[in-house]
C-alpha cells in the first residue's frame, strides 16, 4: 500500500479531512486550493476509489476515504510509538511532562516526587494542571496528559492503573460538631440531621457519595456544592457542618488541629483508593515514563497523599 501513496498527497488528504474543505486545508497548507485538489484527484486515481462527496458547502470522506484515514492515523500512531522506544534507550535530560491531578495531591507532589525529580532533571519542564475526576480521566484518555493521579476512576480500558492507594472518604468535621465524639464507624443516616458540604459531580469523592445515598436510601442535606477543597475545609473550620472528603482534600494552609475525621461504615466510601495513571498502551516519553516511576515509587515507599487520622 505504501508505494501507492505519496507522502504529500496523503499529507493534504488528512488536512481535508480535518479542515471538513478543500479551501480550509489550503489555507492551513498555505497553499492555493486548486493544487490541493490536484493531489486529492491523484491520490484518488492511485487508489482506485472516491476519497470524497460534496456535502453542501463542504465535502466529507466517503467510506473508502475513512478507511484510509483510518489506516493512515493507525500508521501514524505505530511510527510515533516506535520513535519513543527510541528516543526512550536515550537518558531523559531533556523533555516535558503534562501531569493532572486533584487538588489534594498538589502539596504531596511539590513536597517529594516533583521537587526531587526537577531538582534531578533540570532540563525537563513540567505543566501540572488540576482538575475533576472526569476531567483527569479525560485528559488521560485524549494523551493530553501524560500521567493522572486521581481518586476511584471509573472502569475503563483505555486507562491503565499503576498504582493504587487505599484513601477512605471520611466525614470531616470541627470538634466541637455533635457527632464528633461517636465511637464507631458512621452511616450516612446519622448525617442526615446536619448541613454538609461536598464536591460537584465531575469528582469521584461525589459520585461515590451519591451511589452510598443510593445504597441506603438516604439523601443528604448538602448546604454547600463546590469544586474548591479549601472551601470545604473552610466550611468545616466555620463551624457550619460535616463534610464528605478524603483527607488529603484539605490543602496544607488549612489548620487540622480542631478538625475530626470519623470512618464512615458504607464500603463505598470506606474502601476508596488513589490511583497513578496513564493511558493504556501509551509509550510515554522518558522523562514522564521517570516521572511516573518516581510518584509510584513515592507511594509505596513514603506517606501516601490521602494518609490521614483513621479516628479522631
Amino acid at each position: 500500500m505504501d508505494d501507492k501513496l505519496d507522502s504529500r498527497r496523503v499529507r493534504y488528504f488528512m488536512q481535508v479531512i480535518e479542515s471538513g474543505s478543500v479551501r480550509g486545508a489550503a489555507e492551513a497548507l498555505d497553499m492555493d486550493p486548486s493544487a490541493v485538489s490536484r493531489a486529492l484527484s491523484l491520490l484518488e486515481s492511485d487508489c482506485g476509489a472516491r476519497l470524497f462527496e460534496r456535502r453542501g458547502r463542504g465535502i466529507e470522506p466517503t467510506d473508502a476515504g475513512l478507511l484510509l484515514a483510518g489506516y493512515l492515523r493507525r500508521e501514524w500512531k505505530q511510527k510515533k510509538q516506535l520513535l519513543a522506544q527510541l528516543d526512550s534507550l536515550q537518558k531523559a535530560e531533556r523533555g516535558h511532562i503534562d501531569l493532572v491531578a486533584g487538588e489534594g495531591f498538589i502539596d504531596w507532589l511539590m513536597a517529594g516526587s516533583l521537587r526531587g525529580f526537577m531538582g534531578a532533571h533540570p532540563g525537563v519542564t513540567v505543566d501540572l494542571d488540576v482538575a475533576s475526576t472526569d476531567e483527569i480521566v479525560r485528559r488521560v484518555v485524549e494523551e493530553r496528559a501524560h500521567i493522572g493521579m486521581v481518586f476511584q476512576p471509573p472502569k475503563d480500558e483505555r486507562l491503565r492503573s499503576h498504582h493504587a492507594s487505599e484513601t477512605p472518604i471520611v466525614a470531616l468535621m470541627h470538634d466541637t460538631h455533635p457527632l464528633a465524639r461517636m465511637d464507631r464507624p458512621l452511616a450516612l443516616e446519622d448525617l442526615v440531621p446536619y448541613p454538609g458540604a461536598a464536591l460537584h459531580r465531575s469528582f469521584g469523592v461525589r459520585q461515590h457519595i451519591e451511589a452510598a445515598e443510593v445504597s441506603e436510601n438516604v439523601r443528604l442535606r448538602i448546604a454547600l456544592t463546590t469544586s474548591s477543597f479549601g472551601a470545604i475545609g473552610n466550611f468545616v473550620l466555620a463551624g457550619l457542618g460535616y463534610a464528605l472528603t478524603t483527607w488529603t482534600s484539605l490543602p496544607s494552609r488549612i489548620d487540622r488541629s480542631r478538625l475530626v475525621a470519623l470512618p464512615m461504615a458504607n464500603p463505598l466510601l470506606s474502601q476508596g483508593k488513589v490511583h497513578v495513571v496513564s493511558r493504556h498502551g501509551r509509550v510515554l516519553p522518558p522523562a514522564a515514563a521517570l516521572m511516573l516511576e518516581q510518584i509510584v515509587a513515592d507511594f509505596r515507599t513514603g506517606t501516601p497523599p490521602g494518609a490521614g487520622p483513621a479516628g479522631h
